[in-house]
């Protein structure tokens, strides 16, 4: 990295490995690796940038309650969080507590296509046990309750002294209506509403959408006053992941349907399906990315990071063209501070997975119940 001229590399820390069993004695193997791997790159000049949670957690905490659709997490998080925060702080600035907290919950619990693979018939795969049409939601509320927990534990005990920043990160479609018709750009709406505020507007406003809250209705946990303030405010930048962008075309027929889960209740289609999701590569649609960006800024204000390499003429395309919509919307006003690309030892296992699964995850409908 350090011959390729890279200031700034963004992994994951491993909980498993760190704290075995999810609570209790540290693994001082575990310590010693993440120890040795900052210490490496600061020695080289290369920033590290940790995730506390990337789709990784202890079986131990799967088996006594259930892990993320359990609140018990929130108290187990936080005290993970604080290890790291206590043992590596010293020389991480940047902390972004959950990766991806929307595509973990649709791919773990409601289309089981990664780990813990909840699902529930007919919208997952294999499932043999979940609830797809509620687990996803309670999770991101939990998830939501424990970055506000370990942010809120950072910004009381460590921040003053490391000067570091705290976040989460929000995958993120670039949604674009398929027609100039009302209803398709509603139904992009509707997308923003579901895959970026699902995750922003509780930690901007302290509530969902009310988009969301009117189509899942009680199957959408509610924050309590006291819970809202804790997620309001609770973070120093909005990471913003972003891979493609998707064509939108409403789908009215989906809210009548008795069984729905995430996918359904977003009500949109999403018209260039196939090319998003070729075996080989993202089709190169960059305008999507500086969409997103021009979005958030304009709805959540200017508190955005852009975390979005192959030696090929087609990776070397995608990167230019998205880095190019990331300056284009930077002089538009977007306050956008950075740009990574993931190691790839962070993706490479759940890759098959989204591949398997995330046709029939995003955008496309079940009818199978009409």
């Amino acid at each position: 990295m350090a011959e390729m001229g890279l200031d700034a590399y963004r992994f994951s820390i491993s909980w498993s490995r760190l704290i075995p069993n999810g609570r209790g004695p540290l693994n001082p193997k575990g310590v010693q690796y993440y120890n040795n791997l900052i210490s490496e790159l600061i020695s080289h000049g290369i920033q590290p940038h940790v995730t506390l949670n990337n789709a990784d957690l202890p079986q131990a905490l799967e088996d006594e309650y259930g892990g993320w659709i359990n609140r018990k997490i929130v108290k187990d998080f936080t005290a993970y969080a604080n290890v790291c925060f206590r043992e590596f702080g010293d020389r991480v600035s940047y902390w972004t507590t959950v990766n991806e907290p929307n595509v973990f919950a649709i791919g773990g619990y409601d289309q089981g296509v990664i780990p813990p693979r909840h699902c529930s018939s007919p919208f997952g795969v294999n499932c043999t046990r979940g609830d797809s049409s509620t687990e996803p939601y309670t999770v991101v509320h939990n998830i939501l309750l424990a970055h506000a927990s370990a942010a809120r534990l950072y910004k009381r005990k460590y921040q003053e002294k490391q000067n570091g920043f705290i976040g989460i990160s929000i995958y993120t479609l670039g949604a674009i209506p398929n027609t100039n018709s009302t209803e398709d750009a509603m139904a992009a709406q509707r997308i923003n509403d579901f895959y970026i505020g699902w995750i922003a507007n509780p930690l901007v406003f302290g509530d969902y959408p009310d988009t969301m809250k009117e189509i899942v209705g009680s199957r959408i946990p509610t924050f309590t006053n006291h819970e809202s303030e804790l997620v309001r405010g609770s973070f120093d930048f909005l990471g913003v992941i972003h891979y493609t962008t998707c064509y939108v075309e409403d789908d009215p027929g989906s809210l009548v349907l008795k069984q729905r889960d995430f996918n359904i209740d977003v009500a949109a289609k999403i018209k260039n399906m196939e090319d998003i999701f070729l075996d080989s590569e993202y089709p190169i649609l960059p305008s999507g990315l500086q969409v997103v960006l021009e979005y958030i800024k304009q709805v959540y204000g200017q508190r955005t990071q852009r975390n979005s390499t192959l030696e090929d003429t087609s990776r070397v395309e995608y990167l230019q063209a998205y880095i190019g919509s990331v300056l284009d919307a930077v002089r538009n006003g977007s306050d956008t501070r950075g740009y990574f690309s993931w190691s790839f030892l962070d993706v490479l296992e759940i890759l098959d997975g989204y591949r398997s699964g995330r046709k029939r995850q995003f955008g496309q409908s079940d009818r199978s119940q009409e």
